[in-house]
């Protein structure tokens, strides 16, 4: 699984969205606004996104923090597991 998060300083649901990911073992890539993208070239590859963080699983633009914590939460509670954690036999 790969994870982007587009994500800017003094963002309090970016550190939360990273602070999940991190607590559930999942590696992810950062972007920084201004270091890494500029807000049009954001705007450019995700017009939708009208708010930080946002968060790309394998290509797809999830959404934001609610979005991933709720996509979390419904994976744990269908499965016991996430998209990271093998399937043992």
């Amino acid at each position: 699984m790969n994870v982007t998060i587009y994500s800017k300083d003094n963002c309090s649901y970016c550190t939360s969205a990273k602070m999940l990911l991190s607590s559930k073992g999942i590696q992810y890539n950062e972007m920084k606004l201004n270091e890494d993208f500029t807000k049009e070239s954001l705007q450019q590859l995700f017009p939708s996104a009208t708010t930080f963080p946002v968060i790309v699983v394998d290509g797809f633009n999830i959404g934001g923090f609610n979005q991933l914590q709720k996509m979390i939460n419904e994976q744990t509670n269908t499965t016991g597991k996430f998209l990271t954690e093998a399937s043992t036999i």
